[in-house]
């Protein structure tokens, strides 16, 4: 596959909140959600090892306008199944979740989307993960810079697909299924807590010190080179991509370590 080439910037926002205490993870709760509404990379091992979860079940919700292509879904598929250590099986469900208004959207009112349409949730041999294809942008975009995706709970992402496809749209040379693999599964690697996210990978020297939490290796899946980018550059970025990028050795490694494949 394609490397990433130098220079060339990808967005990917990754937001980090305060990790509870293990204990507090551990105390009795009412909340049938409480498992899918802990900190992100709480959840690595617990879906990257075979217990005690044997299956995994993506409920990937989108709006009629912004489902994500059949190439999208089925590549992401692959790429858990091979990396994850899971017997029962990667399994995807799919939520209409109608149109949601108020865009651009906060990771607080992204939360409360999800509160507001997730049906999955992690029980018994399963752990849920939910997948949110948005009609809309993200806050944090500028006049020069995207937001693509985020990881922002332990089991929760959000693909921000107007501006997945409007990028596209501008360069129809380009492959809307790429740029959508390549999101959503870079976001994925955060849950399964690359790159360092809970500082505790075996090879935490490959974290980019400059930019924390993603790989330094330039053809690395998990890799960026700043958290902002220029819109010009995103063109060029699109014009030189035809592959999703893999894993790094250190990243496959990192996750091996806590029980993947």
């Amino acid at each position: 596959m394609n490397s990433f080439a130098p220079k060339i910037l990808l967005l990917f926002s990754l937001l980090f909140v305060l990790v509870s205490c293990k204990k507090d993870d551990d105390g009795a709760s009412n909340d049938p959600t409480a498992e899918n509404k802990k900190a992100l990379g709480r959840s690595a091992e617990d879906l990257l090892n075979e217990a005690p979860y044997s299956n995994l079940i993506i409920e990937i919700a989108h709006t009629p306008a912004t489902r994500p292509t059949e190439q999208t879904l089925s590549s992401l598929e692959q790429f858990l199944e091979a990396r994850l250590n899971k017997p029962g099986g990667v399994s995807i469900v799919e939520t209409n979740i109608g149109f949601p208004t108020g865009s651009p959207y906060t990771t607080d009112e992204i939360r409360d989307i999800e509160d507001a349409n997730r049906t999955q949730f992690t029980e018994d041999g399963t752990i849920a993960v939910f997948v949110l294809f948005i009609d809309g942008q993200s806050n944090n975009d500028t006049d020069t810079s995207v937001t693509l995706g985020t990881a922002y709970r332990n089991t929760s992402i959000v693909i921000y697909q107007q501006t997945l496809q409007t990028l596209i749209a501008n360069n129809p040379a380009s492959s809307l299924e790429v740029l959508e693999s390549t999101t959503v599964q870079h976001e994925f690697g955060h849950l399964l807590g690359l790159v360092n996210i809970l500082e505790d990978d075996i090879h935490d020297n490959h974290e980019d010190p400059s930019n924390g939490r993603h790989c330094v290796v330039e053809n690395c899946l998990m890799y960026f080179e700043a958290n902002n980018i220029q819109r010009s550059v995103l063109q060029r970025f699109l014009q030189s991509r035809s592959n999703v990028p893999q894993l790094d050795p250190l990243c496959i490694e990192d996750l091996q370590a806590k029980g993947g494949l």
